[in-house]
């Protein structure tokens, strides 16, 4: 073994061994105060002896590129940091380690993943499904994951269309803070028109999770929120749907004003006046949370995307095409990270010259493409191994981040 790798085994070893955090359970999500003031006090002072330690053979030297971390740490205002790009670029490991390089600076931090994947999970080597907040051991400062679990959604989306005739419906998007949308189609048979999961419901789950951030006491404790979005096409969907769903509000509060008074007469005699109304009321709520997301995606003061990709051809046209898509929804980006890289080297197998030559060219594709030249190049090493664990993620956000 050379002696960089001794030295990084060295390094890996004593972060192995850096002291765990000891959560209290079962967690109570509405006890998030005494959590955090808690669990600072509570480092253990011996290592958990059943933790493997996090061990690499060899590693790439890490090129030597600045994410200007001290700027994302030391600012009050910048809360929201969601990462995205192309399927298999390493979103979930950055992303992951970002949330734990924030914990380890004092920031009390939560992690979300909208992948429908559990790649968190992965990533942590831990279990997070279930759409529940859950505390990730080891870092210095309190660290929560929360994994959205789509299939269960969509289970319980197909169990609820199928009783009392559809109204099941309504109960489950309530649930999702979108119920209004149910009122307003209840004459159509939702039990039959929503049998299965209409496209787009992922997201919609997404966007009521960011609602409750944006608006639940809870979340207030975390001064940084992290997202690990899904692949792109869905990452899009999700920051467009407040504007789809601000204008479809707004159209069906229109149509209302327009029948109101047509059909005064037939509410009075029927005494639905004051139901209407609430429905209307209702509605009007909505948008204006659908509003307060759109903001939160477009405030350059709050929120920042971080496009990740990886040094191929097809991978940097991808991001290019991202970049363009959030520049035209106002979603503010600065940051690209791109990852795997390979160093230089001495001595270079055929494969790895071919590698590093690819790597070269889609490198001067991203000086040269117009959407990406003007972004704060970051370029992340490629490792032998999987990072998997808290350990080998603050290892790979020490690379990163800084």
């Amino acid at each position: 073994m050379s002696s960089s790798s001794s030295l990084l085994q060295n390094r890996l070893t004593s972060v192995a061994r850096t002291r765990f955090i000891s959560y209290p359970t079962p967690f109570n999500p509405y006890k998030l105060d005494a959590i955090f003031s808690s669990s600072v006090l509570s480092l253990s002072s011996k290592r958990k002896q059943s933790r493997k330690l996090f061990k690499v053979r060899s590693a790439v030297a890490p090129v030597e590129t600045t994410a200007e971390f001290d700027e994302m740490v030391s600012g009050t205002q910048r809360k929201y940091y969601m990462l995205g790009g192309k399927g298999g670029v390493g979103k979930t490991s950055c992303a992951a380690s970002l949330a734990v390089k924030f914990a380890n600076n004092g920031h009390p931090t939560l992690v979300v993943s909208t992948d429908p994947a559990h790649s968190l999970s992965d990533s942590f080597a831990q279990d997070l499904i279930g759409g529940t907040l859950v505390p990730v051991e080891g870092p210095l400062s309190p660290l929560f994951a929360l994994e959205i679990n789509p299939e269960k959604e969509r289970e319980e989306f197909r169990d609820v269309s199928q009783k009392n005739g559809g109204t099941g419906v309504k109960d489950f998007m309530d649930g999702m803070g979108l119920g209004m949308l149910a009122d307003q189609l209840g004459e159509l048979k939702l039990g039959e028109l929503l049998d299965t999961p209409p496209p787009g419901l992922d997201e919609a789950i997404a966007i009521s999770k960011v609602i409750q951030f944006l608006e639940s006491q809870e979340y207030n404790m975390f001064t940084r929120i992290v997202f690990d979005t899904a692949p792109t096409g869905h990452t899009l969907r999700l920051l467009s749907l407040p504007d789809f769903l601000d204008a479809s509000i707004g159209k069906i509060l229109k149509l209302r004003q327009k029948i109101s008074s047509a059909t005064s007469a037939i509410k009075n005699v029927f005494g639905q006046e004051e139901s209407r109304q609430d429905a209307s009321d209702k509605l009007e709520k909505l948008r204006e949370r659908m509003i307060k997301v759109r903001e939160l995606f477009r405030d350059t003061n709050s929120t920042e995307f971080v496009i990740v990709t990886i040094p191929t051809v097809m991978a940097i046209s991808e991001s290019s095409r991202l970049r363009a898509s959030l520049t035209k929804e106002n979603v503010p980006v600065k940051r690209l990270i791109v990852n795997q890289i390979l160093p230089p080297s001495a001595s270079d197998c055929k494969f790895c010259a071919m590698k590093r030559k690819d790597q070269t060219r889609a490198i001067d594709m991203i000086q040269n493409d117009p959407e990406l030249s003007s972004l704060l190049l970051v370029q992340a090493p490629l490792v032998d191994v999987e990072i998997r664990g808290v350990p080998a993620l603050q290892f790979l956000g020490d690379m990163i981040w800084k």
